[in-house]
C-alpha cells in the first residue's frame, strides 16, 4: 500500500491498452504502484520545468554550459585570491623569516696536520 495515501479512494482513467501495458512495465522496473510511480513522474515534471512536449536535449546542454561558466567563475575568483591574497602573504611571511634567521657565520676552516697524531684537525678562524 502507498503509504499516505491508505485512506484514498481509486480513481478510473482512460488509457489505451498498449500505453497500459507500457505504463505497467514501467512500474514494476520502479518497484513502486502505479500511483506512485505516475505522483513522482508528475512531481518531476513539476520540479523541474520541464514540459512532456519539450525536447531534454537542448535543456541538458542548456545547463551544461551553464555549469561550465560557473566552473570557469570559481577559477578566476580562485586564481584572483591566489595573485591578491596569498602570493603576497607568503612574500611577506618570507621576508620576515629572511629578517629574523640569526646570520650564520661563514665557516673558514684552517688544516693543520699534526706530525705527531698524523691526524687532522680544523679549527674556526675569528
Amino acid at each position: 500500500m502507498d503509504r499516505g495515501y491508505e485512506k484514498e479512494r481509486f480513481e478510473k482513467l482512460g488509457i489505451k491498452v498498449s500505453v497500459a501495458q507500457k505504463f505497467r512495465q514501467f512500474c514494476k522496473k520502479m518497484s513502486l504502484s502505479q500511483s506512485m510511480t505516475l505522483l513522482l513522474m508528475i512531481e518531476f515534471f513539476e520540479d523541474n520545468g520541464i514540459s512532456p512536449h519539450e525536447s531534454v536535449g537542448p535543456k541538458m546542454q542548456t545547463l551544461e554550459s551553464l555549469i561550465k561558466k560557473r566552473i570557469n567563475g570559481v577559477i578566476a575568483i580562485m586564481k584572483d585570491i591566489e595573485k591578491n591574497q596569498t602570493k603576497p602573504t607568503v612574500a611577506m611571511i618570507q621576508s620576515l623569516f629572511q629578517q629574523a634567521e640569526p646570520e650564520q657565520k661563514k665557516l673558514l676552516l684552517e688544516k693543520e696536520i699534526s706530525k705527531e697524531k698524523n691526524t687532522i684537525r680544523f679549527r674556526e678562524i675569528e
